[in-house]
C-alpha cells in the first residue's frame, strides 16, 4: 500500500520515463513542483521499497515493480475518467481533477467493478491507453499531427494534453476523437498547418496545437 504522495510520485515517474525507464531528479522536481531535497528523500524511500534504482547524481530508473505499481495508479485514473464520461455524462474536459481524487482509493474490487460496467475499455476519453489489471501498458503507434505532411489522410486518435483549456479549445471547434483530418498545407517557417476536418471545417493550427493532436495515418491502419 502506498500513500497519496507516493502514488503521485509513481505516476509522475512513469509519465517522465524515457525508453530506458529513466527519469532525472531535476525533471521530477519540476513536474511535481517539489524541492530537490524532498524529492531525493522520497527516492531513497523508493529504493528501500524496490520501486526504483537510484545513485546520486544519476537518473533514477523504475524497477519492474515500480513500473507496474505506477501503471496501476494510471489505470485507476483513466478508468475513472472513462466512467465519469460514459456513465455520468461528464464532458472530457471536466474529469481530470475528479479522477485525481478517486485514483487513490485502495480497493481493487472497486475498480474491477468499474472496468466491468464499462465493458473493459482499452482507452480513456482522451485516447490514452488504459493499463490492464496486471499493470501492463501498451503505447499505440500514434504520431503528432505536426509530424505529418500535406495531402496525408489521418484519423485523430488521442490528445497528449488533457488540460481543461486545451480541451475547451477543441470543443469550440467541435473537434472529437475519430475525426478524419486531411493536411492541406504546412508552413515551414513556424510549423503551423492548414487542415480540413471531414464534414466539419477548415482550420489553421499552430505547431503547439499540432504537437498535442495524436493521429493515425488511415492507409497504415491494420484493422
Amino acid at each position: 500500500m502506498y500513500s497519496v504522495v507516493e502514488e503521485n510520485y509513481l505516476k509522475a515517474l512513469l509519465s517522465l520515463a524515457n525508453t530506458e525507464d529513466e527519469v532525472s531528479i531535476n525533471e521530477l522536481s519540476k513536474r511535481l513542483k517539489i524541492k530537490m531535497p524532498t524529492v531525493n528523500s522520497m527516492m531513497k524511500r523508493f529504493v528501500e521499497k524496490d520501486l526504483i534504482n537510484y545513485e546520486s547524481y544519476k537518473p533514477v530508473k523504475l524497477t519492474a515493480l515500480g513500473k507496474r505499481e505506477a501503471a496501476m495508479v494510471v489505470r485507476k485514473h483513466r478508468l475513472t475518467e472513462m466512467f465519469l464520461v460514459e456513465k455520468m455524462d461528464f464532458n472530457w474536459e471536466e474529469v481530470h481533477e475528479i479522477a485525481e481524487q478517486i485514483e487513490h482509493i485502495k480497493s481493487p474490487l472497486f475498480f474491477e467493478k468499474m472496468d466491468a460496467l464499462l465493458g473493459y475499455p482499452k482507452f480513456d476519453p482522451h485516447g490514452s491507453p488504459i493499463p490492464d489489471k496486471n499493470g501492463a501498458l501498451f503505447e499505440p503507434a500514434y504520431v503528432p499531427l505536426s509530424q505529418c505532411s500535406p495531402a496525408e489522410e489521418l484519423t485523430l486518435k488521442a490528445v497528449s494534453d488533457s488540460s481543461e483549456g486545451f480541451l475547451r479549445f477543441l470543443n469550440g471547434r467541435s473537434i472529437l476523437l475519430g475525426d478524419q483530418i486531411r493536411v492541406v498545407a504546412k508552413e515551414h517557417f513556424d510549423g503551423s498547418m492548414q487542415v480540413e476536418i471531414k464534414g466539419k471545417s477548415k482550420e489553421t493550427f499552430s505547431q503547439l496545437i499540432c504537437d498535442k493532436l495524436l493521429v493515425e495515418k488511415i492507409n497504415m491502419k491494420t484493422n
